[in-house]
């Protein structure tokens, strides 16, 4: 975790120069708009496809080196690319990330256990992180997520990866729920369900938002907080009354501080701290393209264009005009995947979250 410290530097620096110093901490590989889920809150599955080969993937890891610490493979559903787990090698091989994420609809329960498990083979040294996707308990998840048996699948793919614990040291199993308008009123039943029957190394909630990468700008499926407060108050709840060691104690500390920034975002709209999107944290689109970030969804440039240079890229006259943008408060929300960073790269988060951890640590 401390190897981080120094690439937060170079962050602060490049935020404070309006131009980046170093590619950045925080990536998201969208690797596929395909998705075998049918979801109320996303229509991603409707783009079209554009793919990147593997051969693409590692001329691009190659440029990006071994300034990134934190990689999400994400879609669409990521385990329906075959080659993902050599995806994930040439990221290994080329950046060696400490944080490797990959987030599940688990509708493929006779695949993704070996996926995953071949995930784990070629990024032995990098936490690897699979959080499977659960926006209700039995039928109300399968309506929620547009599928029949998802829930029943689900289940059995969560049971696989729950094997692979035994096994693999760096595997870490998550369960992440996307609270709608759709399944707000069920919250109390997920979370109980959550706790008492799956018992993960982890539980992550997110407010579902109208994204242009998800095209569902005007769909109207974000609560209001004054019905998505009470689900935040909950998992604090949980958080605080825990017992938590090591580095499972810096993580919830950071996540007790990402639903305080929810509730601040969602009332006062505007950015609570800065956001380091555009500098700390970017996205790849399945297709090359590179933005600063899926809520706005802008490309910078496309890497195949840029001969697969991530820097190149990055440093667009559109690239900078994005940063400024951001930078001036142009746009606010409460995304889940850049806010970790945010608060990462916040001096005064930073010292809050030493602070808690080392009066932890003496009690």
């Amino acid at each position: 975790m401390f190897e981080v410290l120094p690439k937060v530097a170079k962050m602060q620096a490049s935020y404070a120069l309006g131009k980046p110093l170093a590619n950045p901490l925080n990536l998201t590989i969208s690797v596929s708009y395909r998705c075998n889920s049918r979801c109320k809150t996303c229509n991603v599955w409707q783009r079209p496809n554009d793919d990147f080969t593997i051969e693409e993937y590692d001329k691009t890891f190659a440029s990006i080196g071994r300034d990134a610490y934190w990689f999400t493979f994400s879609g669409g559903e990521p385990t329906l690319r075959k080659d993902l787990p050599e995806m994930i090698d040439a990221a290994y091989r080329h950046c060696r990330p400490g944080i490797i994420n990959i987030p599940t609809n688990g509708i493929q329960d006779k695949i993704i256990p070996g996926r995953i498990e071949r995930v784990l083979q070629a990024a032995p040294t990098s936490d690897v992180i699979v959080n499977l996707s659960l926006d209700g308990v039995g039928e109300k998840h399968d309506i929620v997520r547009g599928v029949k048996g998802n829930f029943e699948r689900s289940m059995r793919t969560y049971a696989g990866l729950k094997v692979l614990k035994e096994r693999y040291k760096n595997f870490t199993l998550g369960v992440h729920t996307v609270i709608s308008n759709f399944n707000v009123a069920e919250f109390e039943n997920i979370y109980a369900f959550v706790r008492d029957e799956l018992k993960p190394d982890s539980f992550i909630s997110e407010i579902a938002e109208e994204r242009v990468e998800l095209d569902t700008v005007g769909m109207g499926i974000t609560p209001p907080i004054e019905k998505y407060k009470p689900v935040i108050d909950k998992l604090q709840d949980g958080i605080r009354k825990a017992e938590f060691n090591g580095v499972s104690r810096i993580t919830q500390s950071f996540r007790d501080r990402y639903y305080d920034l929810v509730k601040r975002t969602l009332v006062e709209k505007r950015q609570v701290i800065p956001c380091m999107a555009g500098v700390a944290s970017a996205q790849i689109a399945p297709n090359g393209d590179v933005w600063t970030c899926c809520i706005r969804a802008e490309s910078v440039g496309n890497l195949r264009e840029h001969n697969y240079d991530f820097r190149s890229t990055w440093n667009t006259v559109k690239a900078n005009e994005l940063r400024r943008s951001i930078k001036a408060g142009e746009c606010y929300c409460p995304l889940a995947n850049a806010s970790y960073t945010n608060m990462l790269c916040h001096i005064p988060t930073l010292t809050s979250v030493a602070f808690e951890v080392a009066k932890s640590t003496m009690n």
